[in-house]
């Protein structure tokens, strides 16, 4: 018998690739924010049981969100608008929250 895990591997995104999405989305997702609970949120978006350590699902989460918008842009019946709304929410949730635990010498 073999062990296999419930997770799913998302090739790493590039960090230095910047998301350019239309400004609805990032407006939806800008307002989000302020509802946004990261014990809540991230682990029923991740379909996990706990939350990882701040800023270790970031590829992850892109990795889906990529997924999402794909299939904007390409109009597929599968595209879920409140998903890729709630990954843009959790993608600038995780990115503050990863830059507020960034020490401000290594920031620049």
């Amino acid at each position: 018998m073999t062990f296999m895990t419930n997770v799913i591997d998302f090739p790493a995104r590039p960090s230095t690739v910047g998301l350019r999405r239309p400004g609805l989305l990032i407006r939806a997702a800008r307002e989000g924010q302020s509802g946004w609970r990261r014990s809540r949120d991230l682990p029923r978006l991740l379909h996990q049981e706990g939350c990882p350590p701040v800023g270790a699902c970031l590829p992850r989460l892109r990795a889906e969100e990529e997924v999402q918008n794909h299939a904007r842009l390409t109009r597929q019946a599968g595209y879920d608008m409140h998903r890729h709304v709630m990954l843009m929410i959790a993608i600038l949730a995780e990115m503050r929250a990863t830059v507020a635990l960034t020490p401000a010498r290594l920031r620049g």
